[in-house]
């Protein structure tokens, strides 16, 4: 049986925090749980905070915010984009240093620790993945998987959606090709993206605004040795690039 359990009571985390032991004293764990944690936690942690008070914004910035936008984010926005997907101000789509397309390139007020302050994704959301685990592991003497999560839009679908921008310790794609349905048909083109399935599920229980920004999987079969990057699609896959 495959249970989600919501990590409550954890402490607001900021820079330099030591988020192995936030968890890990907060939760007990067993071998195979997977760990999906907010990626705003990890980036508070890691200090991937701006105050917007600093910044000076670029003509390009004002011109993306609009009348409705601020152009200081939007300048914080072209900071940590590379490519600018699409844009129809204020809203912008981007693509990150990390090779993510989200909205505002991942910059984000919300659950910001100060009024006038944004968020931004963890510079390599698979390298905190790997070390949080390897602290969560030595800490606990439990195998595990992490997870880092953000909530996406997508394409022709409304809503947003967990998914999974760094993993450590887990499968993150699961090829059934090859793999015969009931009624004997081989699978040609099927691959699940397991880590993005178990993001979502965690998103279940700790929502954009109860404060839980970390939950456990438990009991689902899904060791693996994958990273967040295997879910990116190749650029000569990218039938809308």
């Amino acid at each position: 049986m495959i249970r989600v359990l919501p990590v409550e009571g954890l402490p607001e985390v900021t820079a330099g925090d030591d988020l192995g032991a936030v968890i890990a004293d907060a939760v007990p764990l067993e071998d195979g749980d997977v760990v999906c944690v907010a990626h705003k936690i990890v980036s508070k942690a890691e200090g991937r905070v701006v105050e917007l008070a600093g910044i000076e914004p670029s003509e390009r910035a004002r011109e993306l915010a609009g009348e409705a936008g601020d152009p200081r984010r939007l300048e914080v926005v072209l900071r940590e984009a590379v490519r600018i997907v699409r844009s129809r101000p204020p809203l912008v789509i981007a693509e990150t240093r990390q090779r993510l397309v989200c909205a505002s390139a991942g910059v984000d007020a919300s659950n910001a620790p100060l009024p006038d302050t944004v968020v931004l994704l963890p510079e390599d959301p698979d390298a905190s993945a790997a070390r949080l685990r390897a602290a969560l592991e030595e800490r606990t003497a439990r195998r595990v998987g992490v997870v880092i999560t953000d909530t996406f839009g997508r394409p022709w679908r409304l809503g947003i959606a967990n998914v999974a921008i760094g993993a450590s310790g887990i499968e993150v794609l699961r090829d059934l090709r090859g793999v015969r349905d009931p009624a004997g048909y081989e699978l040609h083109a099927t691959v699940v993206a397991l880590a993005d399935e178990v993001a979502a599920a965690a998103e279940l229980v700790m929502g954009k605004t109860e404060r839980i920004p970390v939950a456990v999987v438990r009991g689902l079969d899904a060791t693996g040795e994958g990273t967040g990057q295997d879910l990116v699609m190749p650029a000569e896959l990218d039938l809308f690039r």
